[in-house]
């Protein structure tokens, strides 16, 4: 017999939607283009990635000539730090970021640290909610930018961001917000919440993978990353990837369609995998704010269980789901964000994150709360057992503190 799947990674990544995939063909075959060249077929490129932008920019409400196309979320991310504080001016410059920020802005900032940028990096409490006072106390005469992501990859909390880009207008320093995760599963309006860079990418809202967008706002200075061509407005020169923006604005087009209708039956799907693990496996904790979040997103901690070994044992039932972050898949470090919202390391490594999707079914989730409390009864008598036989073992450590 055929092994039931049942994908519930999709912060990790979305399968492409069916409509996205029709739509891109035709640019993957007789409309091949480049968008640069006068003639018929550079023509035929170039309309369709401007009907793309158009797409884009009305999924964030934003005006079709202040979006970017960029190659992801990493791109987008890397070209708004970099790019502000290039075009800085001034000998010291300083970024107000938070600690639970996806890799993409993190290790940027870190970049910019050794180049001499002062960085800040604001700490979130349990709730995985930034507080905006905290980031207004950190700004400093010489801030040059605000990053804070719209909704975290791994609890699905939603950030502050109009209280925050209240704060940043006050103050005339510019607000970037890293919005891969929201995108297509919330409402997004870059006037309400006042951002002047915001990234997004097609993959998570179930577009092609390689391609994303940039949103910069009309009058801000920025630098690009890349040189070699005045593509997309001097913001980012290279030949375009016209397939994948014909599906990143399609993907949009889908998302901003069905916004209200998917955000209902998803969180309702989320909503009782939560409440099945939570009544039926003792030991579970949800991690993070449940109410101020993304539909889509549950984090879940079981005590003394190893969270490698419980994906390990799902993926063999035919359950996909991860302990945190895709990139950061294979780490030996616990998640920065979950210890960066107060769980020790053990709580850290035995948290588990579902994140459902446009295709998870009513069917998925029963199948899963079918499969889980079993392997949660295993792993924790197989780790009762080790712990029994070598008492500073892993397994006895992660128990004594889970």
């Amino acid at each position: 017999m055929t092994m039931r799947r049942v994908y519930l990674d999709n912060n990790a990544t979305t399968p492409v939607a069916p409509e996205v995939y029709e739509a891109m063909s035709p640019y993957l075959r007789e409309d091949f283009g480049n968008a640069s060249s006068i003639h018929w077929f550079g023509q035929r490129a170039k309309g369709a990635i401007e009907d793309a932008r158009e797409q884009v920019s009305k999924l964030l409400n934003a005006r079709a000539n202040e979006v970017a196309f960029t190659s992801g979320g990493t791109e987008s991310d890397n070209t708004a730090l970099f790019g502000i504080v290039e075009a800085a001016r001034g000998e010291s410059k300083h970024v107000v970021t938070t600690a639970i920020e996806h890799h993409a802005v993190l290790h940027a900032a870190q970049a910019l640290e050794r180049r001499g940028v002062k960085v800040s990096y604001v700490r979130v409490g349990p709730s995985g909610i930034v507080d905006p006072g905290d980031v207004e106390r950190a700004i400093r005469p010489e801030t040059v930018l605000i990053s804070v992501m719209y909704a975290n990859n791994e609890l699905g909390t939603i950030q502050p961001l109009e209280e925050i880009g209240r704060i940043a207008r006050k103050r005339d320093i510019y607000f970037h917000t890293d919005a891969v995760q929201a995108a297509g599963k919330i409402p997004i309006d870059v006037e309400k919440i006042a951002v002047d860079l915001l990234s997004m990418s097609a993959h998570k809202l179930n577009g092609p993978k390689g391609v994303g967008a940039l949103y910069v706002r009309r009058g801000t200075a920025l630098k690009p990353l890349l040189y070699g061509g005045s593509h997309e407005r001097d913001r980012r020169p290279g030949t375009e990837n016209v397939p994948g923006i014909v599906g990143l604005g399609k993907a949009c087009e889908i998302a901003r369609t069905h916004l209200a209708d998917s955000a209902a039956r998803i969180g309702a799907l989320r909503d009782r995998l939560e409440e099945g693990i939570l009544q039926t496996i003792p030991g579970t904790t949800v991690v993070g704010d449940r109410a101020s979040r993304t539909p889509n997103t549950a984090n879940i901690a079981f005590e003394r269980v190893d969270g490698e070994a419980f994906v390990i044992a799902l993926d063999l039932r035919g359950i996909a789901c991860s302990t945190g972050a895709a990139c950061s898949s294979g780490a030996i470090d616990p998640s920065h964000v979950l210890t960066a919202v107060g769980r020790s390391p053990a709580e850290a490594r035995s948290s588990i994150r579902f994140s459902l999707g446009k295709f998870t079914s009513a069917e998925d989730i029963e199948y899963a709360l079918e499969v889980i409390p079993a392997v949660v009864q295993q792993l924790r008598a197989i780790a009762a057992r080790v712990s029994a036989e070598a008492p500073d073992s892993r397994f006895s450590a992660a128990s004594k503190h889970a």
